[in-house]
């Protein structure tokens, strides 16, 4: 935030905001541990096999470094292209239609896809209860919502928390596809959404808990934009551009 620029009002009010558009994985559920999880087990095998096939030592993915540097928020094929670029590592781009096996930017995101598709089969989703309560509490007070992911997953992982009915309008990594929408930090998708709800960028409330998508929502021009550090990540939301930073969604509870 520049010098110029006026504070930013700390209270999501109607008066104020007509709109909060709102990220999925570590904002809404606990998904983000998940997606980390299954890109380490992705990214381990193949930097494993790699440093064999060298004879130099094994670096494995750091869950809290690398993903949160190089994966979080981000469309899957820009976290693998990311990564790989961080590690000085090249893959051909492959195709869609990829086997999860391919030695390619898309065998690789399909082979995390395969890997989360899994665990959801396997159990519920976990709710963040303050996310939960503060949700419920803007759309008794009229404000509009939607969910701006860059999952393809989640229609799925909205059903399995039971948000699936709280959201007008849903942006999401299949969505993203189909428009062929720049993914955050471009802030292409929040824009789509605000589009959607026929609300004004300056209107809205972004709220994020990756520094991609708090650029994102700087980028957009969005009223205010909200991070969730349930990390300790503060100051890197804050130097990522956000507006203002909470632990957790029970903070803006009124």
């Amino acid at each position: 935030m520049t010098a110029r620029e006026p504070s930013p009002p700390r209270a999501v009010t109607r008066d104020r905001f007509d709109a909060v558009l709102f990220d999925l994985d570590g904002v809404l559920t606990d998904t983000a541990s998940l997606h980390a999880r299954c890109w380490k087990q992705v990214f381990d095998a193949l930097l494993e096999r790699r440093a064999a096939e060298r004879g130099e030592a094994f670096r494995a993915f750091d869950v809290e470094r690398d993903y949160r540097a190089f994966v979080d928020g981000k469309p899957r094929l820009d976290g693998v292209r990311d990564f790989l670029a961080s590690r000085g590592i090249e893959l051909p781009e492959g195709d869609p239609h990829d086997a999860p096996d391919a030695a390619t930017v898309q065998g690789v995101a399909r082979r995390k896809d395969a890997l989360v598709t899994a665990a959801l089969a396997r159990g519920q989703v976990e709710v963040y209860p303050g996310s939960r309560r503060w949700l419920e509490q803007l759309r008794e007070t009229g404000l509009r919502t939607a969910v701006v992911s860059s999952s393809h997953h989640c229609q799925e992982v909205l059903a399995a928390a039971g948000l699936d009915r709280c959201f007008e309008a849903r942006v999401d990594g299949n969505v993203i596809d189909a428009r062929h929408l720049a993914g955050k930090p471009a802030p292409d998708a929040f824009l789509a959404a605000a589009r959607a709800l026929d609300v004004a960028p300056a209107r809205a409330v972004v709220v994020e808990d990756a520094r991609a998508g708090v650029r994102a929502g700087r980028a957009g021009g969005f009223g205010l934009v909200l991070g969730v550090a349930r990390h300790g990540d503060e100051a890197a939301l804050i130097e990522a551009g956000a507006h203002r930073v909470v632990r957790d969604l029970a903070e803006m509870l009124s």
